[in-house]
């Protein structure tokens, strides 16, 4: 308010007015002041800080220590340039600190990974945002439910996606085989889907795969040095990390977490499709895909029928159910 109303009045000076018709163009000019100063102040400002909290402890600290050298050497710089003839002596000294400013800050940013582990440090474990992330593996992508589970809102946290993950599913995109180039596109269209529809953050990291180093045994790594689970489907994945001593988060076990209970003496209208295994069994479906094994269910394939449950199975591969018909065959509700 205080620099636009002065130059309201620099501005009547100017033209000669006379002290009266000075005041609106000082009046004039606060109020612009006073209108745009959040924008080009707090604002700005505002923003800044917010980038700055959520950067990585070690690219900060990198991005802080590359300013201070560039500004050191620009300051020793400062009198040799300065000795320049003309306007090149008071233009040079600052283009100089710019250009230094800027190579050093990015190259140490960059390389913030080696430096740290140049005094035995890991740059990856000073980054406790990690903390509340979620490593996602290759799997996940491929299965497709991810984004359907990530609109619901009950996922917090980011997904961390490692371009080695990336790297991994371009290359099942690219196969010989039909089946495994379609699930890698597919897991390709899902990932940019999320990038543009989830509720949640989505988050494309740069981490090296070491010589040999396979992407399941760099996930649980990263997952140990970061102390945050991982995303999967893969129960091989999952029992090497259970004795690792890293959480896992299996999409089939939340599936069937979610399977609605049914009860022995509840009864139901099931479909029978096919026959059991055993003589007189049918079998049918139930819309979350669980098994059921009709007791009897034989003559009722194709038909719609009321049944009622005997036992409920529980098994390592999921859940099956046993019923028998609740009706005579005569009662079925008819046959396709």
């Amino acid at each position: 308010m205080v620099a636009l109303a002065l130059l309201g009045w620099r501005i009547g000076v100017a033209f000669l007015l006379e002290p009266l018709w000075l005041l609106p163009g000082v009046a004039g000019g606060a109020a612009v002041g006073a209108l745009a100063g959040p924008y080009i102040t707090a604002r700005p400002l505002n923003h800044l800080l917010n980038w700055a909290t959520e950067l990585p402890t070690p690219v900060l600290v990198m991005g802080v220590v590359g300013l201070l050298i560039a500004l050191f050497v620009s300051a020793l710089l400062t009198l040799p340039l300065s000795l320049l003839p003309g306007s090149y002596g008071r233009i040079a000294p600052v283009i100089g600190a710019i250009i230094l400013s800027y190579t050093l800050v990015t190259t140490l940013v960059k390389r913030s990974n080696e430096i740290f582990s140049l005094f035995g440090l890991n740059a990856e474990i000073y980054n406790s945002d990690h903390i509340r992330s979620m490593l996602v593996d290759t799997s996940v992508v491929i299965d497709g439910r991810i984004g359907d589970v990530s609109q619901t809102g009950f996922m917090s946290g980011s997904l961390v996606i490692p371009n080695f993950v990336l790297q991994e599913l371009q290359h099942i995109a690219d196969s010989a085989d039909p089946l495994r180039r379609r699930r890698g596109r597919r897991g390709l269209d899902l990932l940019a889907r999320l990038q543009k529809e989830s509720p949640i953050p989505i988050e494309l990291v740069e981490i090296p795969l070491e010589d040999g180093e396979t992407v399941d045994a760099k996930l649980l790594k990263v997952a140990q040095q970061w102390g945050c689970p991982i995303l999967t489907t893969d129960f091989n994945l999952r029992q090497v990390a259970e004795v690792q001593g890293v959480r896992v988060l299996n999409l089939n076990d939340l599936a069937v977490a979610l399977k609605p209970v049914v009860l022995p003496g509840e009864e139901m209208g099931l479909r029978i499709v096919q026959e059991g295994t055993e003589p007189g069994q049918g079998v049918g479906f139930l819309d979350d895909g669980t098994m059921v094994v009709v007791q009897g269910g034989r003559p009722y394939i194709s038909a719609q029928v009321d049944v009622t449950v005997t036992r409920v199975h529980q098994t390592a591969m999921g859940r099956m159910i046993f019923a028998q018909p609740s009706e005579p065959s005569g009662n079925s509700r008819g046959r396709e």
